[in-house]
């Protein structure tokens, strides 16, 4: 079976597949429909050297967004979070840092934390540990060459990650996965729903993902701030990951 969208009954769901850390096969892992979800259960108990949430009793979440820095878009972000007082943490494609320096001085500039996700936005199945963990190293490179900034918070592009690569980059870094992923990049999922799903599945120690990216345009710009005004009503806090 393939990974993909699927119809039945005029239902659409999505398969997808992980690579098991102990047995290195892919297995397949959830069907769903295209909408926000959280991550199941299984898979976190699977990958536990990930970070998925944050435990705390505090009411407290933790905003990503993934796939910058690039203008507009990261830009409306940063505006959004300042009209509320919040704070999150961007995941940048290196190449994107490269592209856009500008923009992401901004981000730190502003008080946000960042992480690498990858120079070129790359999947790590099929892929030697070796080239993955040069695009690594590229992109840890030109976030310091262009803020100053060492981190050690990464996140794999799609979450796909194989067993070889979690096991040399754990040793490095903070391996950032995440609990409520709004699939905010989907144009077909509509605004309402995405805000809807995003807002009742994310709880304390959420980490909850957005994009900002020019793919993900329509459903961050529509939905991005009724969730933070929804939440901030509510006293939640918006928090930093450490890097």
């Amino acid at each position: 079976m393939k990974t993909g969208v699927r119809q039945s009954g005029g239902l659409r769901f999505f398969v997808d597949f992980c690579e098991c850390p102990v047995s290195g096969r892919k297995l397949f892992y959830i069907c769903r429909m295209i909408i926000p979800l959280r991550t199941p259960k299984l898979l976190k108990r699977l990958m536990p050297s990930c970070v998925w949430d944050i435990p705390t009793e505090k009411n407290e979440i933790y905003l990503t967004f993934d796939d910058g820095p690039i203008p507009c878009e990261t830009e409306f972000v940063l505006d959004e979070l300042d009209r509320v007082g919040a704070k999150a943490t961007f995941f940048w494609v290196g190449d994107n840092v490269r592209k856009h320096p500008q923009v992401a001085r901004k981000v730190v500039e502003r008080g946000h934390s960042v992480g690498n996700h990858t120079f070129h936005h790359v999947v790590g199945w099929g892929m030697s540990v070796e080239k993955y963990l040069e695009e690594v190293r590229l992109c840890d490179e030109i976030i310091r060459d262009v803020t100053g900034l060492e981190t050690r918070l990464f996140r794999p592009p799609h979450g796909r990650i194989s067993r070889g690569q979690l096991k040399v980059l754990k040793t490095m870094k903070t391996v950032v996965m995440w609990d409520v992923l709004t699939v905010d990049y989907d144009a077909r999922l509509s605004r309402k729903l995405c805000l809807s799903r995003s807002s009742r599945l994310t709880r304390p120690g959420s980490l909850v993902v957005f994009h900002d990216s020019v793919k993900a345009k329509k459903n961050l710009r529509g939905v991005l701030p009724e969730f933070l005004d929804y939440f901030a009503l509510q006293d939640f806090g918006f928090q930093l990951l450490d890097m």
